[in-house]
């Protein structure tokens, strides 16, 4: 299942994410994950929260994020929920692109038992149909 924070670069969907993740690590019974472009949040989540700096990765496509995506669920059989800060950024894509990697993601979630929340920069509008029942937070 994915569920997505859209709106504009510069909103706050950040702080938004960074909440939500804090407040369900509460009630978590497998572990989370928090993908970002950095380590600026590191201070800012709860430490069960496991983050992942992805740029220290060197990810070239979207192709590699998936990759990279398996490699972290293959790792943690107990993974419920994964956390992606400035998707686009983080997952070498753009937003023409941004529909068919949503696809995917929701493909892997339903496969794995994961739910993906998905700090997205982009508006309502631009987000296909088929997700927009999906949108948690709008900026």
């Amino acid at each position: 299942m994915i569920q997505l924070i859209v709106g504009e670069k510069g909103k706050g969907k950040t702080k938004i994410l960074l909440d939500k993740v804090n407040s369900e690590i509460k009630n978590a019974h497998g572990s989370i994950v928090y993908l970002d472009k950095s380590t600026k949040h590191m201070y800012e989540l709860n430490n069960k929260v496991r983050l992942i700096d992805v740029s220290s990765f060197n990810l070239a496509s979207s192709q590699e994020f998936i990759g990279f995506l398996y490699g972290v669920i293959s790792q943690d059989h107990d993974l419920e929920q994964m956390y992606l800060d400035s998707f686009l950024t983080i997952a070498k894509t753009d937003e023409e692109q941004a529909g068919a990697l949503l696809d995917k993601l929701q493909e892997i979630g339903e496969q794995y038992g994961i739910t993906f929340v998905i700090s997205i920069s982009v508006t309502r509008d631009h987000i296909d149909d088929k997700y927009k029942e999906q949108i948690i937070a709008e900026l």
